[in-house]
C-alpha cells in the first residue's frame, strides 16, 4: 500500500495507466468485433462453421503468448504488437461462445420468422441475436478478462510501456513491494471492466430474467 500510494502521489500509475487503457480499449474493441462476427457466422452458416472451426478451437487452446515473437518480428516495438497481443487473448472465446450461443437458439423461432416472410437480415437481427445474448455476454465477460491478461503480457514481453513495463522493471529488480501495488492496480482494471460488461449484459438481457 505504501508502494502504491508513492505511485498515485508521483504520477507515475497515472500516466501508465492511461497508457495500458488505451491499447486494452483498441485491442478489445477489435476482439469484440472480430469475434461477434466471425462467431455468427459459424453460429448460423454450418459450411462457415466446418471452414472455421478446427482453427479456432486450435488457436484458443493454444498459448496466445507465443504469438508475441511473431507480432514484434512484424510489427517490431510498437503499439500494433500489443494490441495484437489482446486480439488474440480475447477474440478467440467470444467466437466460440457466439457460435454456440446462435445454435441453440431454438429453431421453431426460426421457422416461425420465416412463415411470415421474414428475409434472412430480419431473422439474425431480430431472432437470432435477441435470443443468444445472454450466452454471447457470457463469452465477452471471458474475453474481457483474457484482455487483460493480454494487455500486461505483451507490454512486458513487447512494447514495454504501461503497467506492464512497470511490473517488469520493478520485478527485476526485486522490488516484491511495487510489483504487487501494480498488480492490485491491474485488479482493480479487471473488475471495473467486468462491472462494465455486466452492467450492459443487466440492461440488454433484461428480458432473460
Amino acid at each position: 500500500m505504501e508502494a502504491l500510494v508513492q505511485f498515485v502521489g508521483s504520477g507515475v500509475i497515472r500516466a501508465n495507466v492511461g497508457s495500458s487503457l488505451q491499447g486494452l480499449i483498441v485491442g478489445f474493441s477489435l476482439a469484440l468485433i472480430l469475434g461477434l462476427f466471425l462467431g455468427s457466422l459459424m453460429g448460423r452458416y454450418r459450411h462457415v462453421e466446418k471452414a472455421l472451426d478446427v482453427y479456432v478451437h486450435a488457436l484458443f487452446v493454444c498459448p496466445s503468448i507465443v504469438f508475441a515473437p511473431i507480432f514484434f518480428a512484424i510489427f517490431g516495438l510498437s503499439d500494433a504488437s500489443r494490441i495484437a497481443i489482446i486480439v488474440v487473448y480475447s477474440m478467440f472465446v467470444i467466437v466460440i461462445n457466439t457460435a454456440t450461443a446462435i445454435r441453440t437458439v431454438d429453431p421453431s423461432l426460426v421457422e416461425m420468422a420465416r412463415s411470415f416472410g421474414c428475409r434472412e437480415r430480419q431473422i439474425f437481427t431480430r431472432i437470432l441475436l435477441p435470443a443468444s445474448l445472454p450466452l454471447v455476454f457470457a463469452g465477452i465477460r471471458l474475453g474481457m478478462g483474457r484482455a487483460v491478461k493480454g494487455m500486461i503480457n505483451g507490454e512486458m514481453l513487447i512494447a514495454f510501456v504501461g503497467l506492464g513495463a512497470l511490473a517488469q522493471r520493478y520485478g527485476a529488480q526485486f522490488d516484491a513491494a511495487k510489483v504487487f501495488a501494480i498488480a492490485m492496480v491491474v485488479l482493480v482494471i479487471g473488475l471495473l471492466s467486468n462491472a462494465l460488461v455486466q452492467m450492459l449484459d443487466n440492461r440488454l438481457t433484461r428480458w432473460a430474467d
